[in-house]
């Protein structure tokens, strides 16, 4: 029996009028939750020991049911798993979801109705075959120019690697030339921030000169639309901390800085700007339909910038919650389309209960 069989039989012995939403306690556990309660749904969170304040203490009044775990890996075992589907989870991935239970396991074990397609999620990682910048060049999104070597460096780039510390983050350093690349690799390397080892697997790509946007949207296989939930901007240390020095003190600093996200902040956008927003969104949900079947399912954004030629270049993708509370209150454009503030928590829990309602449930999960 494939995965999607073992779905379809676990939402046939699921109470409907008992259904709680679900998270991994981090990244966007709040936002998906308050959402949840926004729209009458009982909630689940599922926490790691020394990590649980925030969400069963802090907040615990946006959570109704708490697991509480050694590690978040163990959110796969099957005892997790049976008290997950004992609730009548249905269970929204995020970020610290993929990292931590592993996309083998979320294919493979974690049988508890996902938000959003689960065979997406590894498109993240740039090491996957069919990976978000295949796909968005399959899609004709307009994405920055890669180099295999730093000896094709010709403009100015940007060098994504993994931290040293912390293999789930990742480091960034700029170069314009062959020569820059090495001494600034070679900077963070004694500084212990990143390793050698890490710097062979790195991606190095042309740096985007432009304003940055991170497009959030919400795609609803209901009625095959696509909603616009707003934009963010990153808030990163300690590159925040550097650029807020004049330009003599930041180069007499001479420090290599750290692109860490830390926080977002709310943006709008022109509004002779959004029909090629919506249109790259469009394609991306095109191709993963193509590619990726059943396709795009809920929450995702593409990041980016707008160049000053009005080009939106894409760099990023998040095929699941982006992590952006911020959108809710400054965001104008879910209000233009339903007359109140949407988040993306209770554009979830909203699609989930009409699915419930039409029982149509099987075509919103994974």
């Amino acid at each position: 029996m494939n995965m999607q069989d073992k779905i379809k039989q676990v939402l046939m012995d699921y109470d409907p009028e008992k259904v709680h939403i679900g998270v991994l306690g981090s990244h966007s556990a709040l936002e998906i939750a308050s959402g949840a309660k926004q729209e009458g749904f009982k909630t689940v969170v599922v926490c790691q020991n020394g990590r649980e304040k925030t969400y069963a203490r802090y907040y615990r009044n946006v959570f109704d049911e708490f697991i509480f775990l050694d590690q978040f890996s163990d959110i796969t075992t099957p005892e997790t798993v049976k008290e997950l589907q004992d609730l009548n989870t249905i269970f929204v991935p995020n970020r610290s979801f993929s990292v931590y239970a592993g996309y083998d396991a979320i294919e493979q074990k974690f049988t508890i109705p996902l938000m959003g397609n689960r065979y997406l999620l590894k498109t993240e990682e740039r090491t996957a075959p069919k990976n978000q910048l295949w796909l968005l060049k399959e899609a004709g999104i307009q994405i920055p120019k890669a180099f295999k070597s730093p000896k094709e460096i010709d403009r100015p780039v940007i060098v994504k690697v993994a931290e040293k510390g912390r293999t789930i983050e990742r480091a960034f350093f700029y170069a314009s030339t062959p020569e820059e690349y090495e001494r600034e690799a070679e900077k963070r390397i004694k500084a212990g921030i990143i390793t050698r080892e890490a710097l062979e697997e790195s991606v190095i790509e042309e740096y985007v000169l432009g304003a940055k946007f991170n497009a959030n949207y919400f795609y609803s296989p209901l009625n095959d639309d696509i909603d616009l939930l707003g934009f963010d901007r990153r808030i990163q240390t300690d590159l925040d901390g550097v650029l807020d020095l004049p330009a003599r003190e930041q180069l007499e600093l001479n420090v290599a800085t750290q692109n860490i996200e830390i926080g977002h902040m709310g943006v709008t956008m022109r509004e002779s700007q959004l029909e090629k927003i919506f249109g790259a969104a469009e394609r991306w949900v095109q191709i993963c339909a193509k590619e990726f079947p059943p396709g795009m399912i809920g929450l995702f954004a593409l990041q980016g910038a707008v160049t000053k030629d009005l080009q939106f270049r894409v760099f990023d993708v998040s095929p699941r919650v982006p992590g952006c509370p911020c959108v809710e209150p400054t965001s104008p454009y879910m209000k233009y389309k339903y007359g109140v503030e949407v988040g993306p928590g209770k554009r979830v829990a909203m699609e989930i209960k009409r699915a419930i309602r039409k029982r149509r449930l099987l075509e919103v999960v994974t």
